[in-house]
């Protein structure tokens, strides 16, 4: 029996990324960004998934293809956020369970929050729990408005909010949570009269409270993993975070990164315990590396390498299989 389902927005055009290719599929440490957050939904416990999509949305779906899990709905015109889950009403009319709601271009989202949110909506009668990050420098986000209790009363977009929300630091990253139901009777009363003109889904907070149904809001995302990728700096920035985990992860596990700054290892390496990665190492793809190895300095290991146990691979070993490819093509002349 599906209990819990997660809606992911996934139909955006960028514009600031000045690109073609849709903005979900732009790789970070070399998978498509969207693929991070379908991760987390799953280790959080998520059994369906539905992904809104709309420019490039084929590309997309080829590039998911295999997932069993996954259903995917168009979202013709981007009317803004509200608008975007509200494609999903006929496919979740009859569900009665819980519904997450993120974005498709957060890949540093982690299980983690997801499951802080599943625990306090869980904790309580709530019809609406967000996670929600506390920044330093909030600008472009959402603002989380609490009454003097602390409850959450509203969230004001940033181009909505007056000078003194604009100094609020608490932010909403949109990470969602909702009782099924109760979000597509309130998403059904979204109005568009903001500066945007779109339906925004923040809006059905303010609707579920002045219903008497309960919403909550928890800090439970840590600033980096609020960051979304809008233009190719983030998208940068966002490489070098996920850059940095897959390395901690790798050196909790026993494997020694001597350099990490001069590595690169794609998010689907399998590396073993005791092995070291030289300086100036480029890994790419699903490589398997066994235990107790030795790779680099110079190292490229392209996607579908394994190595077995002990394996070297040092300059010289590259120079060798540089002259016998140099010697083959000579022998074909």
């Amino acid at each position: 029996m599906v209990k819990r389902v997660a809606i992911i927005l996934a139909a955006g055009i960028s514009s600031r990324m000045k690109t073609l290719v849709p903005k979900v599929l732009h790789e970070v440490c070399g998978r498509p960004m969207l693929a991070y957050v379908l991760d987390a939904c799953r280790d959080a416990g998520v059994d369906r998934i539905y992904v809104i999509i709309g420019h490039g949305g084929e590309q997309v779906q080829q590039r998911f293809s295999g997932a069993d899990d996954i259903v995917w709905v168009e979202q013709a015109e981007q009317l803004g956020t509200a608008h975007a889950v509200l494609c999903c009403k006929e496919q979740l009319a009859d569900f009665d369970g819980q519904t997450l709601v993120l974005c498709g271009d957060g890949p540093l989202i982690r299980a983690k929050a997801l499951q802080s949110l599943i625990e306090k909506y869980e904790s309580g009668d709530y019809a609406a729990v967000l996670a929600t990050a506390v920044l330093d420098e909030p600008a472009g986000y959402g603002r989380i408005i609490r009454d003097s209790n602390g409850n959450i009363e509203a969230i004001v977009e940033h181009n909505d909010c007056t000078g003194q929300q604009l100094k609020i630091k608490e932010v909403n990253p949109s990470y969602y949570l909702f009782d099924n139901k109760v979000l597509f009777e309130a998403l059904a009363e979204v109005k568009c009269d903001n500066a945007k003109g779109e339906y925004y889904i923040t809006d059905t907070v303010e609707i579920i409270l002045s219903k008497g149904l309960k919403a909550a809001a928890v800090v439970a995302v840590e600033p980096e993993e609020a960051m979304g990728a809008n233009d190719r700096r983030q998208l940068s920035i966002i490489g070098r975070i996920m850059q940095q985990r897959i390395q901690e992860r790798l050196m909790a596990e026993g494997v020694t990164i001597v350099d990490p700054a001069n590595t690169w290892i794609d998010s689907r390496a399998e590396i073993g315990a005791d092995t070291i990665i030289e300086p100036f190492s480029y890994i790419q793809g699903k490589v398997k590396i066994g235990k107790a190895c030795r790779i680099g300095p110079f190292a490229y290991l392209i996607d579908g390498t394994i190595l077995k146990d002990g394996a070297v691979v040092d300059p010289s070993e590259i120079l060798r299989q540089a002259e016998n490819v140099k010697s083959c093509t000579e022998a074909e002349r």
